[in-house]
């Protein structure tokens, strides 16, 4: 063969090897978008979730409007945000906590200044003995997700200097039942959890990019969780590695929402009566505790909350911020993500009672 031949059969030689790499790039695009449309046709539908409109549960309210309701639950209240009108919410209860007594609360990320301020709750704490319970957390960028960070800041917000702090899943995680749950079976609670014989679960009712709202519920199911388990409720049961980003991403609201009820309601027939509630509703941003710089307070402190019904705790707070003037960021935050849901599903898995009388202890 010639050169001149040669060239010529090298150059379609070339040609065609070009047309071959397009010819698999095509399909490659082809097969790649392919999967991307079918991915969003999943997608769009899995992720959709309906706003439920909000509507007061108090009983005097449900009586005016003539809607029916099984029982309500009491809820107490005071507007006295201090260590006494603490003292006073958790005395309303009637209730004499014996062995050795958990405080569940959150210790707030680094960077959040909305925590519980340990000046506040440090009377009580210490008139019970109690030791301050917490988990790790599940999401990236934390600096609780490791024991020993998580007690970094623990001290740094001053509830080491109040009481002892055990971060229960230090050691790892035992699983209790969830009875009849949709989305889970068992919950991952930290296992420190069994050491004790009564639980006061102090919370900081606020918003929450994920969930709507925080309050005694979150607290109980999220917040006694351990990471593993955090993982399982962000993603009904699917995913337990943490972080949570990925399988929150591919998981309906819905479904995260209700299996933070079922969660809760497992910790609650865990404890059965050795367990109440008090929240504490001050410093309220759109954003939890665990965002390290969370969005301006914009709205007014309320007063301090108790009960023995963590479900009717929660939705009282709630009334009380669509009540509020001055409310309508929470207001708007709990609606867009569906918040309410958690209530909802509280109920329809025989968990608390959503209608509660509210019952004044400055009278």
């Amino acid at each position: 063969m010639n050169e001149e031949n040669r060239d010529v059969v090298e150059k379609k030689s070339r040609k065609h090897r070009g047309k071959s790499i397009l010819r698999g790039l095509l399909i490659g695009v082809g097969i790649f978008l392919a999967i991307i449309a079918v991915f969003v046709i999943w997608y769009v539908p899995h992720m959709h979730y309906d706003i439920e409109p909000h509507e007061f549960y108090d009983r005097e309210t449900m009586e005016a409007e003539g809607r029916e309701y099984a029982q309500a639950s009491v809820v107490y209240m005071t507007r006295d945000i201090s260590p006494e009108g603490l003292g006073k919410a958790f005395q309303a209860l009637n209730v004499s906590p014996s062995g050795k007594v958990a405080i569940k609360l959150s210790t707030g990320e680094a960077g959040n200044p909305n925590y519980l301020d340990p000046n506040l709750i440090k009377d009580l704490v210490q008139s019970v003995d109690g030791t301050i319970i917490e988990c790790n957390t599940a999401y990236s960028g934390s600096k609780r997700a490791e024991t020993e960070m998580h007690m970094q800041v623990a001290k740094d917000h001053g509830f080491t200097e109040i009481a002892d702090v055990d971060i229960m899943d230090r050691d790892g995680y035992m699983k209790i039942p969830v009875e009849g749950g949709v989305y889970l079976k068992e919950n991952w609670v930290g296992q420190n959890l069994a050491n004790y014989d009564y639980v006061i679960v102090l919370s900081h009712f606020k918003g929450h990019p994920m969930g709507g709202f925080g309050g005694a519920l979150k607290n109980i199911s999220i917040g006694i969780a351990s990471s593993e388990g955090k993982t399982r409720i962000h993603t009904g049961g699917v995913f337990s590695k943490p972080p949570i980003d990925i399988g929150s991403m591919l998981t309906n609201q819905d479904v995260f929402t209700g299996s933070m009820a079922e969660a809760a309601k497992s910790v609650s027939d865990y404890e059965g009566d050795h367990i109440v509630y008090v929240s504490v509703m001050n410093r309220m941003s759109v954003d939890c505790d665990c965002v390290s710089f969370p969005a301006e307070v914009d709205m007014h402190d309320i007063g301090i909350l108790a009960s023995t019904d963590p479900v009717a705790l929660d939705q009282a707070c709630v009334d009380l911020v669509f009540r509020a003037t001055d409310g309508s960021s929470l207001q708007q935050r709990i609606l867009e993500k569906n918040g309410l849901h958690i209530l909802t599903h509280a109920q329809e898995i025989g968990f608390g009672n959503r209608t509660y009388e509210l019952i004044s202890i400055d009278e």
